[in-house]
């Protein structure tokens, strides 16, 4: 099972604060842990939604809105996406985790990521193959 692991904003992160030595480390060390045990997929941290845009979709129409977003904690300041056998595993990993945000309350959210399987009947031999190219594609990237 795949999970995406959501590290969310904090006021400092949104702001541009960049994480101590200290906090580097610590996330260092734990990223090393979870490569070591074959579960890390991939993991980054996201510079602050001041650089960033939303596309607001109203049928065909598109809309551009330029960062800074509002309700920081809704927002996201980095992630990790994990193999685990379990969301138990996940929560797991998560509680061994350094502190994303030293000096402040944090949260980070769990989510599995879909897989073939849960999209049913509607997931065609096409639409299997197509997803397969795209993946391999993007290997290559």
């Amino acid at each position: 099972m795949r999970f995406m692991i959501i590290v969310k904003a904090s006021p400092d992160s949104e702001a541009g604060v960049m994480p101590s030595e200290e906090l580097m480390t610590a996330m260092g060390n734990f990223n090393e842990e979870l490569a070591k045990a074959g579960i890390l997929i991939d993991c980054d941290g996201l510079q602050p939604s001041s650089r960033g845009a939303r596309v607001r979709f109203s049928g065909d129409e598109r809309t551009v809105i330029d960062g800074p977003f509002a309700a920081t904690k809704e927002l996201i300041a980095g992630y990790w996406l994990w193999q685990v056998k379990s969301k138990e595993e996940a929560i797991e990993w998560v509680k061994r985790c350094p502190n994303p945000m030293p000096g402040t309350e944090a949260e980070i959210e769990i989510r599995q990521v879909y897989e073939a399987e849960d999209f049913g009947a509607e997931f065609t031999p096409q639409l299997r193959e197509q997803e397969e190219r795209v993946r391999e594609q993007a290997k290559k990237n």
